[in-house]
């Protein structure tokens, strides 16, 4: 094999980490997430624009009002979760570029200066960091519960403003006993790469 990362790092985050739906009561504290963060602000973003905002839930009131608009299958997992982390995309990034791009500051207003090409920059650059996010959470030897299924414009709503994009919502802590479901196939590399 030609990998470098030492093969247990690549279990930890990758072939041993799976999607977790339990989780023990073991707290998870703000070094943990800052750790997290300090080490997942390094993965690349287009222009450096960073557009992913994280909300951590962790009032027992706020935690009630997120549970209501999850899916009727998440809710008793992120009521139990010891973090629950809400990721969305800062479609307002562009006033940050000055700052996170200061060889082109101009790039503010000449890519992005318009709304419609700053929401589709922000979704998907803030999904690749949403990836990082959760690879970072298993770097701290937490699991990472992702989650799509709730309602986006009530999480909006509830806990977000207009400028910004709810993309997913993470339950966050150590796997708790029977945290996870079989693992689901995989494509081979012939089925997914293609040479020309």
């Amino acid at each position: 094999m030609s990998l470098v990362l030492d093969p247990t790092a690549q279990d930890l985050l990758f072939r041993e980490a799976r999607t977790a739906n339990a989780f023990t009561d073991e707290p998870v504290s703000e070094e943990q997430v800052q750790a997290i963060y300090d080490l997942v602000k390094f993965g690349p973003t287009a222009f450096n624009q960073s557009p992913l905002r994280i909300t951590l839930v962790r009032s027992a009131e706020a935690r009630e009002r997120l549970v209501q608009h999850m899916s009727e299958g998440n809710q008793p997992k992120t009521a139990a979760a010891p973090l629950v982390a809400i990721l969305s995309a800062d479609n307002e990034f562009h006033e940050e570029l000055p700052h996170l791009f200061p060889h082109f500051p101009q790039a503010k207003d000449v890519f992005f200066a318009e709304r419609p090409a700053r929401e589709g920059a922000a979704t998907v650059n803030a999904a690749l960091q949403a990836a990082y996010f959760i690879i970072g959470v298993r770097a701290a030897g937490l699991a990472a519960g992702p989650m799509t299924g709730f309602d986006f414009a009530g999480v909006q709503k509830e806990f977000l403003d207009d400028d910004h994009t709810p993309l997913m919502v993470v339950n966050i802590g150590k796997p708790g006993e029977n945290a996870w479901f079989p693992r689901s196939p995989r494509l081979e590399a012939d089925q997914v790469i293609t040479t020309v």
